[in-house]
């Protein structure tokens, strides 16, 4: 069958929620990881492959790789939180983590965690996404500093978007210029030269290609039918292209590379594809006397369910109010919003806050995520797994989570914050700093540099949908 039919894409989750915005631990390179690959099979019977516990895990991180073990714990609960679980198997754990009455019983519930070893070795490597490259600087593509200005600060066809996390073109370029490292992070240790690189002769077993199948998907003659990599993989008439062998019961190395290239292309359920096929939704008015238009675009209508997404850009002096179906289970991203109240009340799977200013967003329960960047004099109310923010001042933020919120240091101060009493955070916590990331946990029991509250308003341009 003609590979031209086979279109693969990489997956926008796991960069949009799994990858940190922030650059990785040093030891996050591709050297250790490939020393983690082998030490990880090597130590197979004791809870390291193909399921990795939570105790071989924090051995690793905080012996191995010298991380703190919050951070080590930060790692493997944002990954648990990729994978698909149902509704009563999240509330169960929630159950039990919130009956522990100490740190130690609460360490033994955790002991009894495992992710999916190789999938979890490539959830580790896209941490790199955010990584300052100098030398990529010098051409003038990338330069450290929060100053810098995407190349197009309105929706467009194209993602040109500085945040990587949203940029599908980045996700798909990072998996193309790092693929060769994701396979041979994959590769049992005998299919390795001594300097851990492959061979032409090398051999990816199938559950590599289906730990692949946590970045890649997939489908045949553009068919609204979405496949995960390994089913497409093996099926029968791609077998001489991307070299399966009936016979070693596994890939050759060289094929599967040049045939997973050939037929990587954009994601259709990315943001790009959203900005550009997606519904454009009359959710605000065009206030009368300005020249800025409101633009909200969601693919509700042409994905399937996990793949909602819903982006909003210049609600300006706006009081927006939805709750639908349309919103249910989405990755929403709010940008540059001014002097505007919105409410978006349906349960969402993460939310983006970006370049607003001076307004006040009432969310809806977010399973993953909330996270502010670049953001002035916001408030924010809502419940989450996790609260987290970098660049941001003067901000408001009434949140019930049961974690710490993270704020993401890059450089710039994150003064005049208030954190509401409703997080579920001990009382008098201090901040704490982990230099090598450049992340830092900070929280309070009770409200601080608290200002005026503001009252619900009746601004211009008012509309409940």
């Amino acid at each position: 069958m003609d590979q031209s039919m086979v279109h693969l894409w990489v997956k926008t989750e796991p960069f949009i929620v799994g990858a940190l915005q922030i650059p990785p631990p040093s030891k996050f390179s591709m050297h250790y990881l490939r020393k983690m690959s082998t030490y990880v099979r090597t130590r197979a019977s004791e809870g390291c492959y193909p399921r990795l516990f939570w105790p071989m895990w924090r051995h690793i991180a905080c012996g191995k790789l010298q991380l703190a073990k919050d951070l080590a714990w930060l790692y493997f609960e944002i990954f648990d939180s990729l994978v698909e679980r149902t509704p009563e198997e999240r509330l169960e754990w929630a159950e039990v983590v919130s009956s522990c009455t100490s740190e130690e019983e609460l360490e033994k519930q955790r002991n009894k965690l495992s992710v999916d070893t190789l999938q979890f070795l490539l959830f580790l490597y896209i941490q790199q996404l955010n990584k300052i490259s100098l030398r990529t600087s010098l051409i003038g593509e990338e330069w450290p500093s929060p100053r810098d200005k995407s190349q197009s600060d309105n929706l467009t066809g194209k993602s040109t978007c500085q945040n990587k996390n949203w940029n599908d073109y980045t996700h798909q370029a990072f998996v193309q210029n790092h693929l060769l490292d994701l396979l041979e992070l994959l590769l049992d240790p005998d299919q390795l030269t001594a300097s851990s690189h492959s061979t032409h002769g090398s051999l990816v077993s199938p559950e590599a290609v289906r730990a692949l199948s946590f970045l890649i998907e997939g489908t045949v003659n553009k068919t609204r039918t979405v496949h995960p990599l390994h089913e497409l993989a093996l099926w029968q008439p791609l077998h001489v292209k991307n070299g399966y062998s009936k016979i070693t019961k596994a890939f050759s190395f060289p094929k599967l590379e040049v045939w997973l290239r050939a037929c990587l292309t954009g994601s259709p359920f990315g943001t790009s594809a959203c900005l550009k096929s997606g519904k454009k939704l009359a959710w605000a008015q065009q206030v009368e006397g300005t020249t800025k238009r409101a633009k909200i675009a969601c693919n509700a209508h042409m994905v399937p369910e996990v793949h909602r997404m819903v982006v909003m850009s210049q609600v300006y002096k706006q009081t927006l109010a939805k709750s639908s179906d349309t919103l249910v289970g989405a990755h929403v991203k709010i940008h540059r919003c001014n002097e505007s109240f919105i409410y978006l009340l349906s349960p969402l799977r993460s939310v983006t806050i970006e370049k607003c200013r001076n307004s006040t967003f009432v969310l809806g329960p977010v399973q993953t995520a909330i996270h502010l960047h670049s953001c002035d004099n916001v408030k924010v109310i809502g419940i989450c797994h996790r609260l987290s923010i970098s660049s941001t001042t003067g901000c408001t933020f009434n949140i019930l989570t049961p974690t710490h919120p993270l704020i993401l240091l890059d450089g710039r101060r994150h003064d005049r914050n208030t954190w509401g009493a409703a997080t579920c955070i001990p009382e008098g916590t201090e901040s704490t700093r982990a230099e090598d990331t450049g992340l830092a946990k900070n929280c309070e029991g009770g409200r601080t540099n608290q200002g005026s509250e503001e009252a619900v308003p009746g601004a211009g341009g008012e509309q409940i949908l």
